[in-house]
């Protein structure tokens, strides 16, 4: 969410639910367990929230902070191999692709259709198999 937008709705004078850490406009909760993307987007949308969409140096800098191990990030290419999209739809514009990365596992075949986030390497990102089980962040507005 841009800056004024976050000025316009004034979320500075709500705040977030226990547990929830506050940056910006946004509320973010790291998950205690570790399932598969799809099983972390529904955790997210149980808890009237979604997987992170991570959309400046500073906000990925923050979520850096927050995690000990790779974590799903709201971002695929499930509909069209090579099209990246974030789960509420805002464009992918800035990213922090590790090296070579997203390479769908090196190979046309490997499915590697969810992104996470790196704990390490500057929290950069990867893509990886849906199925593998991690870590998730979720994000709501309060």
């Amino acid at each position: 969410m841009t800056t004024m937008m976050c000025i316009l709705h004034k979320p500075h004078l709500k705040s977030c639910p226990a547990g929830w850490r506050k940056f910006s406009c946004s509320c973010y909760l790291l998950s205690e367990r570790s399932d598969s993307w799809d099983a972390a987007r529904k955790d997210c949308r149980d808890k009237e929230a979604d997987l992170v969409v991570i959309d400046s140096t500073e906000e990925q800098s923050f979520l850096k902070t927050i995690t000990q191990s790779y974590s799903w990030i709201g971002l695929n290419d499930k509909e069209q191999e090579g099209q990246w999209k974030w789960v509420d739809g805002t464009p992918l514009i800035w990213t922090n692709w590790a090296t070579n990365e997203p390479n769908n596992g090196g190979a046309p075949n490997h499915d590697e259709d969810c992104a996470h986030m790196h704990s390490d390497d500057h929290g950069t990102w990867n893509d990886h198999k849906c199925s593998v089980s991690l870590t998730w962040i979720c994000e709501k507005i309060p």
